[in-house]
């Protein structure tokens, strides 16, 4: 298998993500302005969770550009992946019918720190397949924004005991490192 089969999977995956989690919104009973923002914890909550996939989606599509040979632990770390992926409807939803308490809160924290350590595994895969002084192991030993998003996931999710204003001021604080793609990846290709 190629990596780029395992790569389409995964697109149609993150795809279906997506789609389950704009599902979940239901049409408000009134017709007014004032409907619609009721729906305003849940709409945050989709937003937040559209853009987290969304970044998954660009820094996957990159990473998995860096695959030499596909092999079943590849496959298995990939997998691992999209399941901790997989829960982020149901954690999106939980959040936003909740108007963010704390324990719904803490879990979407969780959830998003096992997909980031995930998300490590698999890269750490990948980058044992090239030499240890190639580029692009060297871009990617590089990579402050991986160490720091899980504590900073790890914090978002004990600070929502706390205030949901505070574990939402983290998630957003990850969400923007991440946004500005990872040209690691990219200045490796181009060292080849």
């Amino acid at each position: 298998m190629k990596a780029n089969r395992m790569e389409a999977f995964s697109d149609g995956v993150l795809a279906i993500i997506i789609t389950i989690m704009v599902l979940e919104f239901k049409v408000p009973e009134g017709h007014d302005w004032h409907a619609l923002i009721e729906l305003g914890p849940k709409i945050l909550s989709y937003i937040f969770s559209f853009v987290y996939v969304g970044i998954y989606w660009n820094n996957h599509h990159h990473l998995l550009h860096m695959v030499r040979t596909m092999n079943g632990g590849l496959m298995w770390l990939n997998l691992l992946l999209l399941f901790w992926l997989s829960l982020i409807p149901f954690t999106t939803a939980w959040m936003g019918e909740s108007h963010f308490a704390a324990t719904p809160t803490a879990l979407y924290g969780i959830i998003l720190l096992l997909a980031a350590f995930s998300y490590w595994l698999l890269q750490r895969a990948i980058i044992k397949q090239h030499a240890s002084d190639s580029s692009f192991a060297a871009a990617m030993g590089k990579d402050w924004k991986g160490r720091v998003s899980p504590l900073l996931y790890l914090i978002a999710a004990v600070t929502a005991y706390v205030s949901p204003w505070i574990s939402g001021f983290f998630f957003i604080l990850v969400a923007v490192i991440w946004c500005v793609p990872d040209k690691r990846i990219e200045h490796a290709l181009r060292g080849h």
